[in-house]
């Protein structure tokens, strides 16, 4: 069973189309990264989840429950970090976490436990009017967090935390998946994806343009690996002879320091070899390849072609 599936799901506004056919599988137990440009459709998808709104067509299920048809019970089963989240000033952060409690009618919750996993426990019984907006996104992800819950759905989770915060949000994620947990959730922060993301889908203008694990969509673009080699006793003559080799799209010499890059189908060890054979001595290297960021820029710049 599937922990989302999306069947040609799509939804207009009027004129616009926000989400156009989209089909989608996020398996149970992954963590899976939902990325695109703003207005790409993203918050539109997961308001079809969380039956915030009512798709056009096509159909979204989660934990093999209709979305809409059984959205009550999806969401005993689930918790939710929305992006504009909103918390009641007047209540305190125990009153908001036992209202959860109450509403999923959760058996032996713990809050204290979750306050002090999410680091909000010295401020369990202040009125959530008075925290900042780094604590008001901590103590929504403690009420996702309560119920133990079998999919996580996180929009942004980390908007309004500072460099720690970030960090943590990344090691709740990840163990929350440790407990067999799904995490499905959109974020444009690129390194923290590519850390600890299975696989990662890219919309773009509503439509699906890529579903792949990291080293997956490297394989499916033009983006090239830079290789940079400590290069003792290497010369002008020897930057020549790798950048004639195929695949290889420049080379240059500065002192030792010899930088080349590759296509996609370029050997980064047949370099290092063409150098050893001509005498070149390779005291170290390095390999730096596309990251996340330059793949979505590839995914979702008005170039890129959406499939039609």
């Amino acid at each position: 069973m599937a922990a989302i599936e999306l069947d040609g799901l799509t939804k207009r506004y009027g004129d616009v189309v926000a989400v156009d056919g989209l089909d989608l599988e996020v398996e149970e137990g992954e963590i899976f990264g939902f990325l695109g440009p703003n207005g790409a459709g993203k918050s539109t998808t997961i308001d079809v989840l969380l039956d915030f709104v009512r798709p056009t067509s096509g159909s979204a299920t989660v934990m093999g429950l209709d979305a809409q048809a059984d959205s009550l019970a999806v969401r005993r089963r689930i918790g939710v970090l929305p992006d504009a989240f909103h918390v009641y000033d007047r209540l305190t952060g125990r009153q908001h976490l036992q209202f959860v409690v109450d509403s999923k009618d959760i058996d032996g919750a713990d809050i204290e436990a979750i306050m002090e996993r999410v680091s909000i426990a010295e401020a369990a019984d202040r009125k959530a009017g008075g925290y900042s907006k780094g604590m008001r996104q901590r103590l929504v992800l403690a009420m996702a967090l309560l119920g133990d819950p079998d999919l996580l759905i996180l929009d942004e989770p980390s908007t309004g935390l500072d460099p720690n915060g970030a960090r943590q949000m990344r090691e709740i994620i990840e163990a929350e998946n440790d407990r067999g947990t799904a995490v499905f959730f959109s974020s444009h922060i690129m390194e923290q994806v590519e850390a600890i993301c299975d696989r990662v889908a890219i919309i773009n203008r509503g439509r699906l343009v890529a579903v792949d694990s990291i080293d997956g969509l490297r394989g499916q673009t033009e983006t090239v690996t830079t290789l940079t080699i400590d290069a003792g006793g290497a010369d002008a003559a020897d930057a020549e002879a790798i950048r004639n080799r195929i695949y290889v799209t420049s080379a240059s010499l500065d002192g030792d320091r010899l930088e080349v890059t590759l296509t996609r189908d370029g050997s980064k060890f047949e370099v290092l070899k063409a150098l050893d054979e001509r005498g070149v001595e390779i005291r170290d290297f390095s390999i730096d390849e596309s990251s996340l960021e330059d793949l979505f820029a590839e995914y979702t710049t008005e170039r890129q072609e959406v499939p039609q």
